[in-house]
């Protein structure tokens, strides 16, 4: 994937934009030495790499707009960044622009507990938003797993989701309002605290816009009242397909669990070896987690374990204490860093039918054969957000394209199933080719119009989720060298 080289006429204006930024920020603000803005080259899909022309990190909106103002007037591309944990390439900078980071917008601004709303800048970490409001008994749901690390700017981006989205929902469900900057600098006010808002649904445009309409630098979230408690049991079976059944069976008995994960074989040793959980030697693994009352719970669980034996479990084991649930959710977020242990990779994403598991399953294992590469799969099973993991050797010439090609066939069948190319990583670099596999031109043709309106010199995160050609005839040329 070719990203666009520098033009030189913005390169020579580099001196000139550095001292305009300095008149709005300060000056560990502005990032422009070349081995500094190294740290900026790429995100979590380390696989693509490009130092950007040069790094800000505003602390406010009004540093933001100012910011935005100016680029805009020169004609510099900007790639809206929060945590840098994007495993599409969402972040990439290319060698022209400019990396506006939010990592220094991290304030909780209003958290009002009557109304069940937080209002936080974008910077702030997913995982300290509910740290924000624990001591009153109250969480914020999307849970990815990266959690700890990644913003709610990036969260808002790629409409990011988690391990308990099956039941809470994902961030478009969870956000009621933003504060977004422009890229001529306008502030303006979608949404807001409470349930809808009136005329066009324009949150639902921005949330999982990727950073191609603005750059959202506060969100209004909404907070929920912890259950009474809660339980994960595991459930081990003889193969994958035999997994995503039960998976299948559990959905279409109408029980609603809070969260249904998919562990195959690889990723459970992979996880056990790094976490200790204490997962069952099998070929897959569900954890399946109820919440409510003791008596909700119980009458849950026994009704999932019931479906389960139809299947011929290997083991079935409920959590017996909160230290055991602990240790099961601990393997389970540490899946994409335990497997960064023992391998390269390359973490896909994209949904099916939750009915057509143990049919894609079985598909992935073929193609896995037929590329002569390993997969671990782990992911979201209860909504059908796969998270394959394709590994490969960095090292190792001719490698990486292989697992592009095999992504990009797994991705396909994700389509062709009935799904799409992604559910909460977004399109990035790495799906940007296969847009045309999902959508009509005439599909294509109403997105570019929406980017076409809000960002109408096309400044904002170039390079993504479009097709190159698209992209490379609509933005606006670079400022000429004075």
């Amino acid at each position: 994937m070719e990203m666009p080289t520098p033009d030189p006429a913005v390169l020579s204006k580099k001196a000139q934009l550095i001292d305009r930024l300095l008149t709005v920020l300060p000056e560990d603000a502005v990032i422009h030495d070349v081995m500094e803005t190294r740290v900026y080259e790429c995100d979590a899909l380390t696989a693509y790499k490009c130092p950007p022309l040069l790094a800000v990190l505003p602390a406010t909106t009004q540093e933001v707009s100012d910011v935005l103002k100016i680029c805009h007037d020169m004609s510099v591309p900007v790639v809206p960044r929060g945590s840098g944990t994007s495993l599409a390439g969402g972040a990439l900078p290319t060698a022209d622009s400019v990396i506006l980071g939010v990592a220094r917008m991290n304030a909780v601004l209003e958290t009002d507990y009557e109304n069940r709303v937080i209002r936080v800048q974008s910077g702030r970490t997913n995982l300290s938003v509910s740290g924000a409001v624990e001591e009153e008994d109250f969480f914020y749901a999307p849970d990815p797993s990266s959690q700890l690390a990644c913003a709610i700017a990036g969260n808002i981006a790629m409409n990011s989701g988690g391990a308990h989205c099956l039941k809470y929902g994902v961030t478009t469900n969870n956000l009621l309002g933003v504060t977004m900057v422009l890229m001529d600098g306008t502030v303006v006010e979608i949404g807001g605290a409470h349930l809808d808002s009136a005329g066009l649904d324009l949150l639902g445009v921005v949330c999982g816009s990727e950073g191609q309409l603005g750059v959202v630098t506060e969100a209004t979230l909404r907070i929920l009242h912890k259950p009474e408690g809660a339980r994960p049991v595991l459930m081990g079976f003889k193969s994958n397909e035999v997994a995503g059944a039960c998976v299948s069976d559990i959905i279409k008995s109408g029980i609603l669990p809070v969260a249904i994960e998919f562990m195959d074989r690889p990723c459970i040793r992979a996880c056990e070896a790094f976490a200790g959980a204490g997962y069952p030697d099998c070929e897959a693994l569900l954890i399946v987690e109820v919440e409510g009352s003791e008596a909700e719970i119980a009458s849950q669980l026994s009704k999932i374990t019931d479906i389960a034996r139809r299947h011929d479990p290997v083991e079935l084991r409920e959590a017996q204490d909160a230290e055991e649930a602990a240790r099961i959710w601990l393997g389970r977020k540490s899946a994409f860093g335990a497997m960064g242990q023992i391998n390269d990779y390359m973490c896909l994403d994209g949904t099916i039918p939750v009915s057509s598991l143990p049919f894609v399953l079985r598909r992935i294992g073929e193609l896995s054969k037929q590329f002569g590469i390993a997969v671990g799969n782990v992911f979201h099973a209860g909504d059908g957000n796969m998270h394959p993991l394709i590994l490969f050797d960095a090292n190792k010439p001719g490698d990486l394209e292989t697992c592009e090609a095999f992504g990009a066939e797994v991705l396909k069948l994700c389509v062709e199933a009935g799904g799409c190319l992604t559910g909460e990583h977004g399109v990035g670099v790495e799906k940007r080719d296969l847009m045309m596999h999902q959508y009509t031109e005439t599909d294509l043709a109403a997105q570019v119009a929406v980017k076409d309106v809000f960002d109408p010199n096309w400044l904002l995160n170039p390079a993504k989720v479009f097709p190159l050609a698209i992209t490379e005839t609509r933005r606006a040329p670079p400022v000429a060298a004075e």
